[in-house]
C-alpha cells in the first residue's frame, strides 16, 4: 500500500485544531494510517494533573483499537505550536509498537520543521529478541 504522506500529515494537522491544551497551549494532532486504508486521529487531552494528561498518539490509538483496527502502517504527528518536529513519547513509542511494526514510517512536523523516521528507529528496542541478542 502506497502511503500518501501529505494526506496523513494534513489529517494530523487536523486532529491537533481539536486538541485539549489549555495548560501546556502545546497542541499536538496524531493520524495513524490503518492496515484498511483507514485514517484515524486523535489529539491531546491535558488534565490539570499531567500524568493524566492523554497524547494524541495515544488517543488515536485507542480511537482506532476500539474500532476494531489493530494493525497500523504509518504514523504522523503535528506540532503546530512547536517550530520543530516533535517525535512520539516513550509512552507512545510503547504504544504504538504494540500495532506497528518497527519498519512503520513516523512523520513529524512542526509548524517549521518535517522529519521522517521509522518506528524501529526511535523505539530501537522493540523486542526482547533483540535486547537478549545484544546481551
Amino acid at each position: 500500500m502506497d502511503i500518501d504522506r501529505e494526506r496523513l500529515a494534513a489529517a494530523a494537522s487536523a486532529a491537533a485544531a481539536a486538541s485539549y491544551s489549555p495548560y501546556s497551549r502545546f497542541r499536538v494532532g496524531a493520524a495513524l494510517l490503518c492496515a484498511d486504508g483507514i485514517i484515524v486521529t486523535g489529539s491531546n487531552v491535558e488534565n490539570r494533573s499531567y500524568g493524566l494528561t492523554i497524547c494524541a498518539e495515544r488517543a488515536a490509538a485507542a480511537s482506532a483499537v476500539s474500532a476494531g483496527r489493530r494493525r497500523f502502517l504509518a504514523v504522523a504527528v503535528f506540532t503546530p505550536d512547536s517550530v520543530r518536529a516533535v517525535a512520539p513519547c516513550g509512552a507512545c513509542r510503547q504504544v504504538l509498537s504494540e500495532f506497528a511494526p518497527p519498519e512503520a514510517p513516523v512523520f513529524m512536523e512542526g509548524s517549521g520543521d518535517r522529519l521522517e523516521s521509522t518506528l524501529g528507529q526511535l523505539y530501537p528496542l522493540d523486542s526482547l529478541q533483540e535486547l537478549k541478542d545484544r546481551t
